[in-house]
Protein backbone atom coordinates (compact mmCIF):
# COMPACT_ATOMS: atom_id res chain seq x y z
CA UNK A 1 0.00 0.00 0.00
CA UNK A 2 1.05 3.50 -0.90
CA UNK A 3 0.98 6.79 1.71
CA UNK A 4 -1.49 7.79 -1.08
CA UNK A 5 -4.12 5.60 0.14
CA UNK A 6 -6.87 6.84 1.96
CA UNK A 7 -10.03 5.71 3.34
CA UNK A 8 -13.32 7.61 1.89
CA UNK A 9 -16.66 7.52 2.68
CA UNK A 10 -19.81 9.30 0.14
CA UNK A 11 -20.74 12.29 1.93
CA UNK A 12 -23.07 14.11 0.11
CA UNK A 13 -23.84 18.00 1.39
CA UNK A 14 -27.16 18.66 2.36
CA UNK A 15 -27.09 21.41 0.40
CA UNK A 16 -26.63 19.64 -2.53
CA UNK A 17 -29.50 17.54 -1.50
CA UNK A 18 -31.57 20.72 -1.41
CA UNK A 19 -30.46 22.11 -4.61
CA UNK A 20 -31.67 18.96 -6.68
CA UNK A 21 -34.91 18.94 -5.19
CA UNK A 22 -35.17 23.13 -5.87
CA UNK A 23 -33.79 22.27 -9.59
CA UNK A 24 -36.34 19.23 -9.73
CA UNK A 25 -39.29 21.58 -8.28
CA UNK A 26 -38.67 24.38 -11.00
CA UNK A 27 -37.47 21.55 -14.35
CA UNK A 28 -38.91 23.52 -17.29
CA UNK A 29 -40.74 20.68 -19.36
CA UNK A 30 -39.76 20.75 -23.11
CA UNK A 31 -43.06 20.41 -25.91
CA UNK A 32 -43.25 17.32 -27.14
CA UNK A 33 -44.90 16.03 -31.03
CA UNK A 34 -48.30 14.59 -30.19
CA UNK A 35 -48.62 10.83 -31.00
CA UNK A 36 -45.11 9.54 -30.10
CA UNK A 37 -43.71 6.83 -27.78
CA UNK A 38 -40.02 6.24 -27.16
CA UNK A 39 -38.78 6.18 -30.74
CA UNK A 40 -38.11 9.87 -31.02
CA UNK A 41 -36.69 10.06 -27.35
CA UNK A 42 -38.01 9.91 -23.69
CA UNK A 43 -41.35 10.67 -23.14
CA UNK A 44 -42.27 13.88 -21.15
CA UNK A 45 -45.01 12.13 -19.76
CA UNK A 46 -43.03 8.98 -18.58
CA UNK A 47 -40.42 11.02 -17.61
CA UNK A 48 -42.60 13.39 -15.41
CA UNK A 49 -43.63 10.32 -12.89
CA UNK A 50 -39.88 9.75 -12.69
CA UNK A 51 -39.11 12.79 -11.92
CA UNK A 52 -41.51 12.69 -9.07
CA UNK A 53 -40.03 9.40 -7.86
CA UNK A 54 -36.79 10.96 -7.36
CA UNK A 55 -38.00 14.07 -5.69
CA UNK A 56 -39.14 11.25 -2.97
CA UNK A 57 -36.05 9.26 -3.00
CA UNK A 58 -34.22 8.54 -0.33
CA UNK A 59 -30.84 9.30 -1.47
CA UNK A 60 -29.38 8.75 2.20
CA UNK A 61 -30.34 5.34 2.41
CA UNK A 62 -28.44 4.32 -0.63
CA UNK A 63 -25.27 6.12 0.32
CA UNK A 64 -25.41 4.87 3.79
CA UNK A 65 -25.63 1.23 1.37
CA UNK A 66 -22.57 2.06 -0.29
CA UNK A 67 -21.09 3.37 2.51
CA UNK A 68 -21.45 0.20 4.14
CA UNK A 69 -18.47 -1.26 2.09
CA UNK A 70 -14.92 0.31 2.67
CA UNK A 71 -13.91 2.89 0.37
CA UNK A 72 -10.43 4.17 0.08
CA UNK A 73 -9.28 6.91 -3.16
CA UNK A 74 -5.31 6.56 -4.25
CA UNK A 75 -3.54 8.63 -6.89
CA UNK A 76 -2.08 6.23 -10.06
CA UNK A 77 -0.75 7.68 -12.88
CA UNK A 78 -1.75 11.52 -11.74
CA UNK A 79 -5.29 10.19 -11.30
CA UNK A 80 -7.63 10.16 -8.48
CA UNK A 81 -8.87 6.32 -8.32
CA UNK A 82 -12.01 5.54 -5.91
CA UNK A 83 -12.56 1.97 -5.53
CA UNK A 84 -14.72 -0.15 -3.60
CA UNK A 85 -12.82 -3.12 -1.75
CA UNK A 86 -15.00 -5.71 0.01
CA UNK A 87 -12.67 -8.66 1.33
CA UNK A 88 -13.93 -11.97 2.03
CA UNK A 89 -14.22 -13.47 5.43
CA UNK A 90 -12.77 -16.60 3.82
CA UNK A 91 -9.38 -16.65 3.41
CA UNK A 92 -8.48 -18.60 0.37
CA UNK A 93 -11.10 -16.02 -1.31
CA UNK A 94 -10.09 -15.27 -5.56
CA UNK A 95 -9.29 -11.68 -5.72
CA UNK A 96 -11.46 -10.17 -8.31
CA UNK A 97 -11.64 -6.34 -10.00
CA UNK A 98 -15.22 -5.66 -11.37
CA UNK A 99 -15.07 -2.66 -14.11
CA UNK A 100 -18.51 -0.58 -14.57
CA UNK A 101 -18.95 1.26 -18.25
CA UNK A 102 -21.10 4.05 -18.82
CA UNK A 103 -24.04 5.13 -17.61
CA UNK A 104 -23.26 2.96 -15.08
CA UNK A 105 -21.21 3.06 -11.60
CA UNK A 106 -19.64 1.26 -8.78
CA UNK A 107 -23.65 1.43 -7.29
CA UNK A 108 -24.41 -1.04 -10.15
CA UNK A 109 -22.27 -3.87 -8.38
CA UNK A 110 -24.44 -3.49 -4.96
CA UNK A 111 -26.28 -6.75 -5.44
CA UNK A 112 -23.30 -8.60 -6.65
CA UNK A 113 -20.76 -7.66 -3.67
CA UNK A 114 -22.31 -10.00 -1.40
CA UNK A 115 -23.10 -12.74 -3.21
CA UNK A 116 -19.36 -13.14 -4.35
CA UNK A 117 -17.47 -12.01 -1.19
CA UNK A 118 -19.55 -14.39 0.69
CA UNK A 119 -21.05 -17.35 -0.97
CA UNK A 120 -22.41 -20.31 0.93
CA UNK A 121 -19.44 -22.51 -0.42
CA UNK A 122 -16.09 -20.83 0.20
CA UNK A 123 -14.70 -22.19 -2.46
CA UNK A 124 -16.32 -19.96 -4.20
CA UNK A 125 -15.22 -16.68 -2.38
CA UNK A 126 -13.89 -13.31 -3.69
CA UNK A 127 -12.37 -10.30 -2.20
CA UNK A 128 -14.14 -7.67 -4.78
CA UNK A 129 -12.44 -4.95 -5.65
CA UNK A 130 -14.86 -2.55 -7.80
CA UNK A 131 -13.01 1.55 -8.78
CA UNK A 132 -14.92 3.73 -10.10
CA UNK A 133 -13.55 4.33 -13.71
CA UNK A 134 -11.42 7.39 -13.88
CA UNK A 135 -13.46 10.41 -14.69
CA UNK A 136 -16.78 8.99 -13.49
CA UNK A 137 -18.20 9.15 -10.44
CA UNK A 138 -14.98 9.67 -7.78
CA UNK A 139 -12.65 8.99 -9.44
CA UNK A 140 -12.32 12.65 -10.33
CA UNK A 141 -10.85 15.33 -11.04
CA UNK A 142 -9.63 13.93 -14.61
CA UNK A 143 -7.03 14.88 -16.98
CA UNK A 144 -6.57 14.27 -20.79
CA UNK A 145 -5.57 10.86 -22.26
CA UNK A 146 -7.34 8.33 -20.51
CA UNK A 147 -8.75 5.54 -22.88
CA UNK A 148 -9.55 2.34 -21.96
CA UNK A 149 -5.61 1.07 -22.32
CA UNK A 150 -4.48 3.51 -19.82
CA UNK A 151 -7.11 2.38 -17.78
CA UNK A 152 -6.02 -1.24 -17.86
CA UNK A 153 -2.96 -0.20 -17.06
CA UNK A 154 -3.60 1.70 -13.76
CA UNK A 155 -5.92 -1.30 -12.72
CA UNK A 156 -3.16 -3.29 -12.77
CA UNK A 157 -1.23 -0.50 -10.45
CA UNK A 158 -3.98 -0.74 -8.40
CA UNK A 159 -3.83 -4.59 -7.76
CA UNK A 160 -0.59 -4.22 -6.99
CA UNK A 161 -0.91 -1.81 -4.42
CA UNK A 162 -3.16 -4.12 -2.82
CA UNK A 163 -1.06 -6.79 -2.53
CA UNK A 164 -2.42 -9.11 -4.71
CA UNK A 165 -0.33 -11.00 -6.84
CA UNK A 166 -2.89 -13.61 -8.39
CA UNK A 167 -6.43 -12.03 -9.77
CA UNK A 168 -9.28 -12.52 -12.06
CA UNK A 169 -11.07 -9.36 -13.82
CA UNK A 170 -15.06 -8.97 -14.75
CA UNK A 171 -16.51 -6.33 -16.27
CA UNK A 172 -19.26 -5.11 -18.82
CA UNK A 173 -19.52 -1.98 -21.29
CA UNK A 174 -16.45 -0.41 -20.58
CA UNK A 175 -15.11 -3.40 -18.50
CA UNK A 176 -16.03 -5.77 -21.66
CA UNK A 177 -12.96 -4.11 -22.90
CA UNK A 178 -11.00 -3.09 -20.02
CA UNK A 179 -11.10 -6.27 -18.42
CA UNK A 180 -9.09 -8.34 -21.37
CA UNK A 181 -6.94 -5.26 -22.16
CA UNK A 182 -5.84 -5.64 -17.89
CA UNK A 183 -5.04 -9.48 -19.04
CA UNK A 184 -3.00 -8.74 -21.65
CA UNK A 185 -1.29 -6.21 -19.65
CA UNK A 186 -0.88 -8.08 -16.90
CA UNK A 187 -0.82 -11.80 -17.78
CA UNK A 188 1.48 -13.31 -15.64
CA UNK A 189 -0.97 -11.63 -12.60
CA UNK A 190 -4.50 -11.86 -14.23
CA UNK A 191 -5.57 -15.99 -13.95
CA UNK A 192 -8.36 -15.34 -16.04
CA UNK A 193 -10.83 -12.43 -17.70
CA UNK A 194 -15.06 -12.70 -17.44
CA UNK A 195 -17.27 -10.48 -19.96
CA UNK A 196 -20.57 -9.68 -20.26
CA UNK A 197 -22.37 -6.97 -22.26
CA UNK A 198 -20.10 -5.63 -25.33
CA UNK A 199 -21.91 -3.04 -27.36
CA UNK A 200 -19.47 -2.90 -30.19
CA UNK A 201 -20.85 -3.60 -33.39
CA UNK A 202 -19.44 -7.69 -34.44
CA UNK A 203 -16.52 -7.30 -36.53
CA UNK A 204 -18.03 -9.60 -39.74
CA UNK A 205 -15.64 -10.81 -41.97
CA UNK A 206 -16.40 -12.72 -44.85
CA UNK A 207 -17.75 -15.43 -45.35
CA UNK A 208 -18.97 -15.05 -41.46
CA UNK A 209 -22.73 -14.46 -42.01
CA UNK A 210 -23.02 -18.21 -43.92
CA UNK A 211 -21.78 -19.81 -40.76
CA UNK A 212 -24.17 -17.77 -38.09
CA UNK A 213 -26.78 -19.48 -36.08
CA UNK A 214 -30.64 -18.22 -36.30
CA UNK A 215 -30.33 -16.58 -32.75
CA UNK A 216 -27.05 -14.95 -34.02
CA UNK A 217 -28.54 -13.53 -36.90
CA UNK A 218 -31.45 -11.46 -34.62
CA UNK A 219 -28.48 -10.16 -32.32
CA UNK A 220 -27.00 -9.05 -35.89
CA UNK A 221 -29.73 -7.59 -37.21
CA UNK A 222 -30.64 -5.99 -33.03
CA UNK A 223 -27.32 -4.70 -33.63
CA UNK A 224 -27.78 -3.13 -37.14
CA UNK A 225 -31.04 -1.71 -35.48
CA UNK A 226 -29.08 -0.19 -32.83
CA UNK A 227 -26.00 1.20 -35.23
CA UNK A 228 -28.97 2.88 -37.25
CA UNK A 229 -31.19 4.57 -34.13
CA UNK A 230 -29.35 4.20 -31.00
CA UNK A 231 -25.72 5.43 -31.37
CA UNK A 232 -26.02 9.20 -31.06
CA UNK A 233 -25.51 9.43 -27.74
CA UNK A 234 -22.03 7.94 -28.63
CA UNK A 235 -21.44 10.19 -31.27
CA UNK A 236 -22.12 13.26 -29.44
CA UNK A 237 -19.79 12.03 -26.57
CA UNK A 238 -17.03 11.06 -28.67
CA UNK A 239 -17.06 14.32 -30.58
CA UNK A 240 -18.30 17.05 -28.33
CA UNK A 241 -17.95 15.52 -24.57
CA UNK A 242 -17.85 19.22 -23.12
CA UNK A 243 -20.63 21.03 -25.27
CA UNK A 244 -23.18 18.40 -24.04
CA UNK A 245 -22.35 18.50 -20.94
CA UNK A 246 -23.69 21.93 -20.43
CA UNK A 247 -27.02 21.08 -20.12
CA UNK A 248 -26.23 17.66 -18.35
CA UNK A 249 -24.57 19.43 -15.56
CA UNK A 250 -26.85 22.24 -15.43
CA UNK A 251 -29.84 20.35 -15.82
CA UNK A 252 -30.83 17.17 -13.24
CA UNK A 253 -33.85 16.21 -15.66
CA UNK A 254 -31.58 16.54 -18.58
CA UNK A 255 -29.06 14.00 -16.98
CA UNK A 256 -31.63 11.70 -16.16
CA UNK A 257 -33.15 11.54 -19.52
CA UNK A 258 -29.79 11.38 -20.61
CA UNK A 259 -28.67 7.97 -19.08
CA UNK A 260 -32.87 7.00 -18.96
CA UNK A 261 -32.78 6.34 -22.21
CA UNK A 262 -29.91 3.78 -22.41
CA UNK A 263 -31.48 2.08 -19.24
CA UNK A 264 -34.66 1.73 -21.78
CA UNK A 265 -32.95 0.90 -25.22
CA UNK A 266 -29.82 -1.48 -23.21
CA UNK A 267 -32.13 -3.54 -20.46
CA UNK A 268 -33.72 -7.08 -21.45
CA UNK A 269 -35.90 -6.26 -24.10
CA UNK A 270 -39.04 -8.58 -22.50
CA UNK A 271 -39.64 -5.79 -20.12
CA UNK A 272 -41.28 -2.52 -21.69
CA UNK A 273 -40.29 0.03 -19.01
CA UNK A 274 -36.81 0.89 -17.31
CA UNK A 275 -38.30 -0.06 -13.80
CA UNK A 276 -39.60 -3.31 -14.94
CA UNK A 277 -35.74 -4.27 -15.46
CA UNK A 278 -34.02 -2.37 -12.65
CA UNK A 279 -35.07 -1.28 -9.52
CA UNK A 280 -35.90 2.37 -10.20
CA UNK A 281 -34.42 3.43 -7.01
CA UNK A 282 -31.64 1.77 -8.10
CA UNK A 283 -31.16 3.44 -11.08
CA UNK A 284 -31.62 7.00 -9.43
CA UNK A 285 -28.66 6.20 -7.52
CA UNK A 286 -26.72 5.60 -10.38
CA UNK A 287 -28.13 8.85 -11.72
CA UNK A 288 -27.44 10.85 -8.33
CA UNK A 289 -23.87 9.80 -8.63
CA UNK A 290 -23.24 11.27 -11.71
CA UNK A 291 -25.21 14.67 -11.02
CA UNK A 292 -23.86 14.82 -7.21
CA UNK A 293 -20.28 14.54 -8.71
CA UNK A 294 -20.77 16.78 -11.97
CA UNK A 295 -18.92 14.39 -14.15
CA UNK A 296 -21.50 14.56 -17.27
CA UNK A 297 -18.34 15.90 -19.10
CA UNK A 298 -15.76 14.03 -17.34
CA UNK A 299 -17.00 10.62 -18.49
CA UNK A 300 -18.09 11.42 -21.88
CA UNK A 301 -14.81 11.95 -22.67
CA UNK A 302 -13.91 8.20 -22.13
CA UNK A 303 -15.82 8.37 -25.32
CA UNK A 304 -13.70 10.83 -27.29
CA UNK A 305 -10.26 9.51 -25.66
CA UNK A 306 -11.45 5.64 -27.43
CA UNK A 307 -12.76 7.33 -30.51
CA UNK A 308 -8.74 8.43 -30.64
CA UNK A 309 -7.18 5.53 -29.39
CA UNK A 310 -6.93 1.53 -31.09
CA UNK A 311 -7.66 -0.94 -28.79
CA UNK A 312 -4.78 -3.40 -29.99
CA UNK A 313 -6.20 -6.66 -27.93
CA UNK A 314 -5.10 -10.42 -29.23
CA UNK A 315 -5.90 -14.17 -27.24
CA UNK A 316 -4.49 -13.67 -24.42
CA UNK A 317 -5.55 -15.65 -20.76
CA UNK A 318 -8.59 -17.47 -20.64
CA UNK A 319 -11.87 -15.53 -21.40
CA UNK A 320 -15.21 -16.62 -19.75
CA UNK A 321 -18.26 -14.82 -22.00
CA UNK A 322 -21.46 -14.39 -20.73
CA UNK A 323 -23.81 -13.44 -23.18
CA UNK A 324 -27.35 -11.63 -21.78
CA UNK A 325 -30.59 -10.42 -24.36
CA UNK A 326 -29.28 -7.20 -26.08
CA UNK A 327 -25.20 -8.17 -26.42
CA UNK A 328 -24.50 -8.39 -29.91
CA UNK A 329 -21.76 -11.33 -29.35
CA UNK A 330 -21.04 -13.78 -32.06
CA UNK A 331 -18.75 -16.74 -30.54
CA UNK A 332 -16.53 -17.09 -33.52
CA UNK A 333 -16.29 -13.24 -33.75
CA UNK A 334 -15.34 -12.68 -30.35
CA UNK A 335 -12.33 -15.93 -30.48
CA UNK A 336 -10.31 -13.83 -32.94
CA UNK A 337 -9.66 -11.71 -30.25
CA UNK A 338 -9.93 -13.83 -27.07
CA UNK A 339 -9.02 -17.01 -25.88
CA UNK A 340 -12.65 -17.77 -24.93
CA UNK A 341 -13.02 -21.49 -22.16
CA UNK A 342 -16.29 -20.61 -21.41
CA UNK A 343 -19.44 -19.45 -22.84
CA UNK A 344 -22.54 -18.99 -21.51
CA UNK A 345 -26.19 -17.49 -23.17
CA UNK A 346 -28.76 -16.75 -21.01
CA UNK A 347 -32.52 -15.73 -21.75
CA UNK A 348 -33.70 -13.34 -19.09
CA UNK A 349 -31.47 -9.83 -18.21
CA UNK A 350 -29.93 -7.43 -20.55
CA UNK A 351 -26.95 -4.64 -20.62
CA UNK A 352 -26.51 -4.11 -17.02
CA UNK A 353 -26.52 -7.97 -15.80
CA UNK A 354 -25.74 -7.13 -12.18
CA UNK A 355 -28.81 -4.99 -11.65
CA UNK A 356 -31.11 -6.85 -14.10
CA UNK A 357 -30.17 -10.90 -13.20
CA UNK A 358 -27.48 -10.80 -10.17
CA UNK A 359 -28.37 -14.22 -9.41
CA UNK A 360 -27.39 -15.15 -13.77
CA UNK A 361 -23.99 -12.78 -13.75
CA UNK A 362 -22.85 -13.91 -10.21
CA UNK A 363 -23.78 -18.22 -10.80
CA UNK A 364 -21.70 -17.06 -14.10
CA UNK A 365 -18.72 -15.28 -12.43
CA UNK A 366 -18.22 -18.41 -9.81
CA UNK A 367 -18.83 -21.55 -12.62
CA UNK A 368 -15.67 -19.48 -15.02
CA UNK A 369 -13.68 -18.59 -12.03
CA UNK A 370 -13.65 -22.50 -10.03
CA UNK A 371 -11.30 -24.14 -12.76
CA UNK A 372 -8.24 -21.36 -11.55
CA UNK A 373 -8.91 -21.83 -7.95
Amino acid sequence: MTSEVKPFRIEVPDADLEDLRERLRRVRWPRQLPGYGWDRGVPVAYLRGVVERWQRYDWRAWETRLNAHPQFTTRIDGQTIHYLHARSPHPDALPLILTHGWPGSVAEFLEIIGPLTDPADPRDAFNVVAPSVPGHGFSVPLEEGWDHDRIARAWAVLMRELGYEQYGAQGGDTGSVVSPLLGQVDPSHVVGVHINGGLAYPPIEPGDVEHLTDVERERLAAADRLRAVGTGYAELQGTRPQTVSFGLSDSPVGQLAWILEKFWEWTDPARELPEDAVELDHLLTDVSIYWFTNTSASSANLYYENRHATDDLEPGVPTGVAVFPTDPAIRRVLERRHRIVHWSEFTRGGHFAALEAPDLLVDDIRTFFRQFR
